[in-house]
């Protein structure tokens, strides 16, 4: 069994990342955010 974790992975792996569309989703959506704050009440609105 310890032979199996020290074998080398046939095949190159390579790290992930988001994708583009996903990130300009992101950066739109957290434009669009307005937090508010009155007192001790926090408000979020998203602003279309």
């Amino acid at each position: 069994m310890a032979k199996l974790y020290n074998e080398s992975l046939p095949e190159k792996v390579t790290p992930l990342g988001p994708k583009r569309e996903t990130i300009k989703f992101l950066l739109n959506f957290s434009k669009a955010l307005s937090v508010t704050q009155y007192k001790n009440m926090t408000f979020e609105t998203l602003n279309n």
